[in-house]
């Protein structure tokens, strides 16, 4: 890519820490042309080279986050930036959409009914398929299954989608992440992976047979793969439910993850963390994830360019 990367950048809920680890994160400069979605107000604080409102947000309307009207209308302009974000990728016009830290329930009162952001984005950039990588340098956790029921997960994870999860991460760690040949590791769902059937079959009835399509090694136990993984001997472990991926990535890099979506069109990444309402505004929030994902965004972004070219 001869000319800057171009980012998409949308502030998450105006009431929580997004709007704020954002304008602290691009206060270093970043080589990328940066365009900033969110509301009005909280947009001027933000440094970019554009900046494109979806509404208004008085000061002080972040206090009080639970109160039904703030949460429809942090709903309504955390939304109307994602959908903003992903017109202007679909239309080229950037080339990597960096989100920010969103609540479900306020998406959810505004109209916006998905089980999280992957989800979503997948259906208005019409991806046929979708899945959640966590990253954190070389250590990535790719989560099979992911806004559901713990007691949901064992009939969710069947062979197909393992196998469809796994070829979507071999693929962005290929053309994405430029690793000619994925070392990746698959996950067992039960203690021991299931210890020979005792503590369960779906290792052998569902995730072997998966393990083997895809060319991953195992299904192997919880307890070690991520270990294995973190010292550099995989380059993605597969994780069979939302909880024991988001786990081992948040103990091994708390603060400088990155949550990157595979499938769609175009790049997009977020930061590890959440709206942290309890200390929005206060100027205690890190913005070290932000500052990742951004970066990430733009190398992946570069990288990308160089091998469409």
């Amino acid at each position: 890519m001869n000319v800057r990367p171009r980012l998409a950048v949308t502030l998450g809920d105006p009431r929580g820490v997004g709007p704020e680890v954002a304008a602290k994160a691009l206060r270093t400069p970043l080589d990328a042309e940066v365009t900033v979605i969110g509301a009005a107000e909280q947009i001027a604080q933000v440094p970019a080279d554009e900046r494109i409102s979806v509404g208004g947000w008085p000061t002080g309307q972040e206090r009080g986050a639970a109160d039904r009207a703030r949460v429809l209308r942090a709903g309504q302009i955390a939304g109307h930036a994602i959908q903003r974000a992903v017109r202007l990728a679909m239309g080229h016009q950037v080339d990597a959409v960096v989100t920010g830290p969103l609540e479900k329930k306020a998406l959810h009162a505004a109209g916006f009914s998905f089980p999280g952001q992957t989800e979503w984005l997948g259906h208005l950039s019409g991806a046929a398929s979708v899945a959640m990588m966590l990253a954190a340098g070389s250590f990535r956790v790719v989560l099979i299954t992911t806004h559901v029921a713990l007691r949901d997960v064992p009939a969710l994870l069947t062979a197909d989608r393992v196998v469809r999860i796994g070829r979507l991460t071999h693929l962005a760690l290929r053309d994405w992440f430029g690793i000619p040949a994925p070392r990746l590791a698959l996950c067992a769902l039960n203690p021991h992976a299931g210890e020979q059937g005792l503590f369960g079959d779906e290792e052998t009835r569902v995730l072997l047979p998966a393990a083997k399509a895809i060319g991953a090694a195992g299904p192997l136990p919880a307890d070690s793969v991520f270990l294995r993984a973190h010292n550099g001997e995989f380059d993605a472990v597969l994780a069979p439910y939302h909880d024991v991926g988001m786990t081992a990535i948040k103990m091994a890099s708390f603060g400088k993850g990155v949550n990157i979506t595979l499938g769609l069109p175009f790049i997009r990444t977020s930061p590890d963390h959440g709206t942290a309402f309890d200390i929005a505004g206060t100027g205690q929030a890190d913005s070290g994830s932000m500052r990742e994902a951004l970066e990430l965004a733009a190398t992946l972004a570069r990288r990308l360019a160089a091998t469409n070219r």
